[in-house]
């Protein structure tokens, strides 16, 4: 059976998933990238190194993203985010790093996994060290797909 999923159910997928693909387009080039990211009250937050989506996403901040939970090739879901790209600066960029952090840490660390020396710091001296630009995209619209046998 194929459907739509409701409100809650691509929510539920959003929060449970933790790797999403990001579509960007400018100068009439399409651009779609695996992240990492954390749905957390209506934004999806992640956080980059400089390059080419960093670059889109400031020339275009209209986004796209993409999750999906595929259990096998009938019994699926799939979800698409529509909203715009925001840069995170001072405050709001600790405070992102905190919940990016929060969410991530137990699939990280493990008894034969250990945080590295700078993950086990404040979001700050991480931001510092890796260099992040952390953002987050607001959803503004969202539509979720699924199939079930």
């Amino acid at each position: 059976m194929l459907g739509k999923l409701t409100e809650a159910q691509i929510d539920q997928v959003l929060y449970t998933q933790f790797v999403g693909r990001i579509g960007c387009r400018s100068n009439n080039k399409m651009y779609v990238v695996p992240v990492t990211y954390v749905y957390h009250e209506g934004y999806i937050y992640a956080h980059s190194r400089e390059g080419l989506k960093i670059k889109m996403m400031r020339q275009n901040p209209d986004v796209c993203f993409q999750v999906d939970s595929i259990e096998n090739m009938t019994n699926w879901r799939s979800i698409i985010v529509w909203g715009k790209y925001e840069e995170l600066k001072d405050r709001k960029q600790q405070a992102a790093l905190k919940i990016i952090m929060d969410r991530l840490a137990p699939f990280i660390m493990s008894e034969t996994v250990r945080p590295s020396h700078e993950f086990a710091h404040a979001p700050e001296v991480v931001e510092k060290s890796l260099k992040a630009v952390v953002y987050r995209i607001k959803a503004a619209e969202k539509t979720g797909r699924f199939e079930k046998m």
